[in-house]
């Protein structure tokens, strides 16, 4: 099948690898992103695997906590500038404040709510008017807890990343914080391993038998040490992805499950939201790139 500009420049953002490398990916894998991005691994292609997705749109998210509910609201704008703008700010607060008292639980639902300004879908027509650029709901989530669990949330960046946890055990404040702090910086993906579905764990261990049957230097090793090898790989790659397995940032000697025994806390659940992750922004001087690769 016939290889695009957009599928080259989408891989190319998703892994770091070079467009001839992420073109012959695509070319292998007949157009499939999610397949081409195991290819590259498996073949030392992919510089890095890039979790946040394509490069960022711009805007801000929000944590608004109230009782035994928080919501994780993100508006996506077209410019940084608008983003600070004192009616984008207004609209974000008003949407938080709208959705935290809600049981919507789409995008669909969450405009069709009623707020001051008629619904909430008026409230953002009514800004894209005023300020003059595109401003989208994107997604938001509705977080709660129980009566003898506790809230810890941050933000950065004034809001390019927000996350907030829910923790059992205790009911200090800090220890909450500091694990939505992890979260923020450390981008776990479950809790625990016991979070995380088995096909999850089959397909990295997948990848990393490719990545192993691909490597020169392990050709003649016997089957026993590739064997070791691969599990060792897939073991620290999945601890990277479970909060509690994690080294506490505050604290590398220690993991995070071993602060939070310490404190004796448990982590129930967290949501962090990077701005605009996975949303491709227009690029201004690809076309030059696009030609050199067609040569």
């Amino acid at each position: 099948m016939a290889i695009t500009a957009a599928q080259v420049k989408e891989l190319r953002e998703l892994t770091g690898a070079g467009m001839m490398d992420c073109k012959k990916a695509l070319t292998a894998t007949e157009g499939d992103v999610k397949k081409a991005i195991d290819w590259l691994r498996e073949n030392g292609l992919a510089k890095a695997a890039k979790k946040e997705g394509r490069i960022a749109a711009e805007g801000l998210a929000k944590i608004l906590i109230d009782g035994n509910r928080a919501v994780v609201v993100e508006i996506n704008s077209e410019t940084d500038f608008v983003a600070k703008n004192e009616k984008f700010l207004a609209l974000l607060d008003e949407t938080a404040k709208t959705l935290i008292g809600s049981d919507a639980a789409t995008v669909e639902e969450a405009l069709a709510l009623p707020c001051a300004e008629g619904t909430l879908n008026d409230a953002f027509i009514n800004a894209v008017a005023t300020i003059g650029e595109k401003i989208t709901l994107r997604r938001f989530a509705v977080v709660t807890k129980n009566d003898d669990e506790i809230f810890g949330s941050y933000t950065h960046q004034g809001g390019r990343i927000v996350a907030v946890t829910v923790l059992k055990g205790t009911d200090d404040a800090q220890v909450a914080k500091n694990m939505a702090m992890q979260v923020a910086s450390m981008n776990p993906e479950y809790v625990s391993r016991n979070d995380m579905p088995q096909e999850v764990i089959a397909h990295e261990r997948s990848v990393q038998e490719g990545i192993v049957a691909n490597d020169p230097n392990l050709s003649s090793k016997p089957d026993k040490v590739k064997a070791g090898i691969i599990e060792g790989r897939l073991s620290k790659l999945l601890q990277d992805m479970c909060l509690v397995d994690q080294e506490f940032f505050l604290d590398t000697d220690q993991k995070c499950g071993q602060y939070l025994k310490s404190n004796n806390a448990e982590v129930v659940s967290f949501v962090k939201y990077t701005v605009g992750e996975g949303i491709e922004k227009k690029e201004e001087n690809f076309a030059a790139e696009v030609a050199a690769m067609a040569k």
